[in-house]
């Protein structure tokens, strides 16, 4: 199973001005739009590792997921969440070949911890000895920085914050998020009931 993010993060989202204020940095200086850059690395990266550990998408954007065998055949829950919508559903055989299916063939149900696709009717279409299904969604909260849930984006913030003040710190505590983040994002974090699976 792949999971390809196929759209990034617009930069006119990411809350530079915001994390500024944040940080309490000075104002009313000639270049101070100097660093917006590498405060826009900051928050890209407490975005990515926010969402690694929740499995939540923060701004939305465009995914392409295959996989190679159904889990359930009635139904199959997607990696991430919240999902809005599907764009495309196609199965692949073997050769290279779209076998017919496509976004009739199956629903989404919303959820979110576990979105999922169900049969329209039925089963799931068939996944051909050596092919696989390919899908495209849309994932994340909103297309703005307003859309997050206010715990998830101040626990951006804080992330972002703590990378830029340890920025010249190699190696921190082998990638373990700060104690207050760990609290705000914990209600997000989804539960695995099975091994392999969500």
């Amino acid at each position: 199973m792949m999971l390809i993010e196929e759209t990034t993060v617009p930069q006119s989202a990411l809350p530079v001005a915001e994390f500024k204020d944040h940080l309490r940095l000075g104002t009313g200086f000639g270049e101070d739009d100097l660093q917006d850059a590498v405060l826009e690395s900051y928050l890209r990266a407490a975005m990515a590792a926010i969402e690694a550990r929740t499995g939540k998408i923060l701004i939305e954007r465009s995914f392409s997921w295959s996989v190679t065998f159904w889990r359930d055949q009635t139904a199959q829950t997607l990696p991430v969440a919240p999902v809005s919508a599907m764009e495309d559903f196609a199965i692949v055989d073997r050769g290279g070949q779209e076998t017919g299916a496509d976004l009739a063939d199956i629903q989404l149900a919303p959820d979110m911890q576990r979105p999922r696709i169900r049969a329209t009717h039925g089963c799931l279409p068939s996944i051909p000895a050596g092919g696989f299904v390919q899908m495209r969604f849309i994932a994340g909260f909103g297309p703005e920085w307003s859309d997050l849930p206010a715990d998830l984006a101040q626990a951006v913030m804080m992330l972002a914050a703590h990378y830029y003040d340890y920025r010249h710190e190699a190696g921190l505590s082998g990638g373990a998020l700060p104690y207050s983040v760990n609290a705000l994002i914990e209600r997000y974090r989804t539960v695995r009931l099975f091994g392999g699976g969500r």
